[in-house]
């Protein structure tokens, strides 16, 4: 059993602590409740959850970080990592004991290296996902990994959850966009192991344990990133499916015609873009309201002529075929960000419908039509009136599966007295289908009971000898994963 510690520190150690992260960081990095509005780093994206912390730390590098985490060991006092606080299943936020330090990473946010040649960047924790591929533009290169949240997430954040977004379907999930890791250990030890091979076999990969590990097995501090060249054209379309299944048909012709091209396939069903018109009526709406709508994008390496000829080539197959039934390609950039603004947009028209239930899924392609029809039934059977409000990224299995409240409903308490029933019948249905409860959101403290449940009880085993032998004291990040 892992140790998670308990009970504040009194006030004499609590001061001693202070007044040593004082001397580490300087005053003005060690900010203490009553003295300065922690609200922002308290609280959760989703307002969810919201907790006290014993101080919010804001270290300027690695060192200071290693500083911090050899004092919350001498102390004995738990540690939370925190990038952009982007996250939606509360894996950054203190709980609500006052007796946790907040670990601030968004003063580590340097681009250290730039590396052409080798098609490599390497970034600090702290650096925003936006920054990150801007300074790779400006070197005529391309970082892919690509989210919603892009302007305000961070890289150390999303490492730490393995993030996915758009475009996994070409350039994968975050681990594979990442080369190399610098990572404080839970003893305050610095490894730094930011090398830009692509091969090295040499032990254990301790790249990819950190990795997705929510920052409870150590906190990323630097990353050497993966780079692509930029391609020479890009083509963005609309296009309206009566079905899922004809989605995952157009998925396949589209691999099939266009190969490695192939950069995005969104889906997006009827109601979640109703509410992106509800609630953002000045956002264009180009092929009206549909059962189904894809968003799909070609990268190219020739140019915009060969990318607009396979485009429309493919299109046109699809149309023939009964596969869609009308498209809509976008002719200029700002009608290709018209387009995907559309679709970013929906998780922000379901916050402004009202707190919802989420559910960040993944399955085999082949058997998503089959799991969303099974339990679209179900719900409507077992839930009269609640709305689905399906979208995702269709291309490599990934389901944004959220439930609504029904009209008149309010939402905080159908979330209230429906999720545990509601999760129940999704995730079931998730494994009898092949999948999993998470696809790109993580854990944290949202799923670390189903997670439990859910995974193999030989897995859990071995998460929970990880954990023990690089947190044996339980202080990092206590009581998220397992």
């Amino acid at each position: 059993m892992i140790g998670i510690p308990s009970g504040a520190p009194n006030d004499a150690a609590r001061a001693a602590l202070i007044d040593a992260l004082r001397a580490l960081l300087g005053d003005a990095h060690v900010l203490l409740p009553g003295e300065h509005d922690l609200a922002a780093y308290e609280r959760d994206w989703r307002k969810r959850y919201a907790g006290r912390a014993l101080a919010v730390l804001r270290p300027a590098d690695t060192a200071q970080v290693a500083g911090i985490v050899k004092l919350a060991r001498a102390h004995r006092v738990p540690l939370v990592p925190q990038g952009g606080n982007t996250g939606l299943v509360g894996g950054g936020v203190p709980d609500a004991s006052g007796t946790q330090l907040l670990l601030s990473l968004q003063r580590l946010n340097r681009v250290r290296q730039m590396d052409p040649s080798n098609l490599t960047m390497t970034v600090e924790a702290g650096c925003v996902l936006q920054s990150a591929q801007q300074a790779a533009h400006a070197a005529g290169l391309l970082f892919p990994l690509s989210l919603a949240a892009e302007g305000s997430c961070t890289i150390g954040g999303n490492l730490a959850t393995n993030a996915g977004g758009t475009q996994v379907l070409r350039y994968g999930n975050a681990r594979e966009l990442c080369l190399g890791l610098e990572v404080v250990t839970a003893d305050g030890e610095i490894w730094d192991g930011l090398s830009g091979l692509r091969k090295d076999n040499t032990g254990y990969d301790l790249r990819d344990l950190f990795i997705g590990s929510e920052g409870t097995l150590g906190v990323i501090t630097a990353a050497t990133l993966k780079l692509h060249p930029q391609p020479r054209a890009r083509m963005t379309a609309l296009a309206a499916c009566d079905s899922l299944r004809h989605a995952v048909t157009l998925l396949d012709l589209t691999r099939s015609r266009c190969g490695a091209a192939l950069t995005g396939f969104e889906v997006m069903n009827a109601l979640s873009l109703a509410l992106v018109a509800k609630h953002f009526p000045q956002l264009a709406q180009p092929l009206g309201p549909r059962p189904w709508t894809v968003l799909l994008e070609l990268s190219d390496s020739e140019g915009e002529g060969h990318a607009r000829a396979q485009f429309e080539s493919l299109l046109e197959q699809a149309l023939e075929r009964g596969v869609i039934d009308d498209a809509a390609v976008a002719e200029s950039l700002a009608q290709s960000q018209a387009m995907w603004h559309l679709r970013e947009s929906i998780p922000l028209a379901q916050s402004e419908e009202g707190l919802n239930i989420k559910h960040d899924i993944s399955l085999p392609v082949s058997r998503i039509p089959d799991f969303v029809e099974r339990c679209d039934a179900l719900l409507a059977e077992r839930f009269p009136g609640s709305r689905l409000v399906d979208f995702g990224h269709l291309g490599d299995g990934n389901l944004h599966y959220n439930v609504q409240a029904p009209e008149g409903t309010p939402p905080a308490d159908f979330l209230r007295e429906r999720e545990t029933a509601v999760n129940a019948v999704v995730y079931d249905q998730v494994i009898a289908h092949g999948g999993s409860i998470s696809a790109e959101h993580g854990i944290g403290q949202l799923k670390r009971d189903e997670l439990a449940q859910r995974k193999s009880p030989v897995a859990m085993q071995l998460m929970r000898q990880i954990k023990q032998a690089l947190d044996p004291d339980g202080l990092l990040n206590p009581g998220r994963v397992v």
